[in-house]
């Protein structure tokens, strides 16, 4: 007698996973928009959370290792966000003759003289002096790293690319390292050659016809000298060149408005009141490997007792820059965890509402040996599967919209956010999701325990 062929291809079992599979298969369209909908809010809450830490800890980097910022601001905020974050120019300057009386007889290990004003193709441009590379440091504890050429010279030293040639006057002045972010913006190589904007883009209306024309400083023409590598700072966006050189061509606008004949401007032309700086980079005698410093705060209270002056610690004014934004960072945390909500409202309704397609079916998984609790953890178990499967699409959305914030970040205020997700925040919110859908899905489960068996076994129609 021929056997039968179950005894050679034994159907597969029925297992819970499989029912629950074939349940969202039939309802494919909604299951798909209830899974997006938990991907969006965890995307959006997975975002939300890493900016707000990466954010902080970026911004905490950009004062380097100054301890404080001097400028002619409205405020210690607005003085950090324009001197080192460059949102606009100072539009008060210092004198050199001030910048002297200021640093004179202060126990400082560096007062490193900034000018801002100038820009090219939209990037800031920050005049300083050689020793900007030296002493100050982007990151506590880091230097600055070339990608290709040197940094900026001094008066006398010798251009190691022109050995052999003879000197040009004042060329160190004319001088250009380029920030990582400038130069993939401005496509500016190693050797090749600018002219300098007066103003930035944000210091004009853009699209107003009524609105100056930016002048260009073409009399002086700058060479890139250096190319930085990355340092997660905002002065990744500038352009540095000389002080001097700063100088000069500002020097040439005001002789040539006093004697249009005027053809070129050089130092001994400068007169008092054309050396004007906008900020001082400045960091107090510590001891070595050490940030603090006793004398910080006697420094600290010296220069604010000067009432022409704004002094800011970089530092402290980013907490307090967190602190005022503090309570929109909770609300947009809390839009997050609503949307969250909203979709494990989703899940309820969706799984509700399809209790009463299904109740056959639960009436006929009753016959064959299912009890009312197996039943209602086959809904439960299926609202935790949907939870799980948009939490692992949110963490895929996330990662995408991560990268892009951070790009974003990146290009338009220097910040550098690692663009990664922290395995204990991803592992928090996906099991807060899954253990929301599973609760959304307790209201279905209970319809179904409640399902009568001989009611809903009676022939449909």
């Amino acid at each position: 007698m021929p056997r039968s062929l179950d005894a050679f291809f034994p159907p597969s079992p029925v297992t819970d996973l499989t029912i629950i599979l074939r349940s969202l298969r039939v309802r494919l369209f909604s299951t798909a928009t209830t899974v997006l909908s938990v991907a969006v809010a965890v995307a959006l809450l997975l975002v939300l959370l890493l900016m707000r830490d990466a954010s902080h800890q970026a911004f905490a980097r950009g004062g380097g290792n100054m301890h404080l910022l001097v400028s002619r601001d409205s405020s210690p905020l607005v003085s950090v966000l324009n001197g080192i974050f460059y949102a606009n120019p100072p539009p008060r300057p210092i004198t050199w003759a001030e910048y002297e009386r200021i640093t004179g007889n202060l126990p400082l290990e560096y007062a490193i003289p900034t000018q801002q004003g100038d820009s090219y193709l939209g990037q800031p441009v920050l005049a300083t002096l050689p020793n900007f590379f030296t002493d100050f440091q982007p990151g506590e504890g880091e230097t600055w790293q070339l990608a290709a050429g040197r940094f900026l010279r001094g008066p006398t030293d010798p251009a190691p690319e022109d050995a052999g040639k003879p000197p040009i006057p004042e060329a160190h002045a004319f001088e250009v390292v380029v920030g990582s972010a400038a130069a993939k913006a401005t496509g500016l190589r190693l050797g090749d050659t600018l002219h300098l904007t007066h103003g930035t883009s944000q210091s004009r209306q853009l699209g107003d016809p009524n609105a100056m024309q930016p002048h260009v400083h073409r009399e002086f023409t700058y060479r890139v000298v250096g190319v930085l590598k990355p340092t997660g700072t905002p002065h990744d966006r500038a352009l540095i060149t000389h002080l001097d050189g700063g100088w000069i061509i500002h020097a040439h606008d005001r002789r040539k408005i006093e004697d249009p004949s005027i053809k070129t401007t050089t130092m001994a032309d400068l007169l008092e009141r054309d050396k004007l700086i906008t900020g001082i980079y400045l960091r107090v005698l510590t001891r070595r490997g050490s940030d603090v410093s006793a004398s910080l705060p006697p420094v600290f209270a010296k220069l604010r007792s000067d009432p022409t002056i704004t002094v800011a610690q970089p530092l402290q004014q980013m907490n307090t820059l967190f602190r005022i934004i503090g309570n929109v960072d909770w609300i947009l945390r809390a839009m997050a965890v609503v949307v969250l909500v909203s979709s494990g409202v989703g899940i309820m309704l969706a799984l509700y509402n399809s209790m009463t397609e299904r109740r056959r079916q639960i009436a006929v998984l009753r016959v064959l040996g299912c009890t009312q609790g197996r039943v209602f953890s086959l809904v439960v178990t299926e609202a935790a599967m949907i939870g799980l499967a948009g939490a692992v699409a949110g963490v895929v959305l996330a990662l995408v919209g991560v990268q892009v914030v951070a790009q974003v970040l990146r290009r338009e205020i220097g910040l550098s956010i690692p663009p990664a997700l922290a395995p204990e925040l991803v592992l928090t919110v996906c099991i807060g999701a899954v253990l929301l859908a599973a609760l959304a899905g307790v209201v279905p489960a209970l319809l179904a325990y409640r399902t009568p068996v001989a009611n809903n076994l009676k022939p449909i129609g």
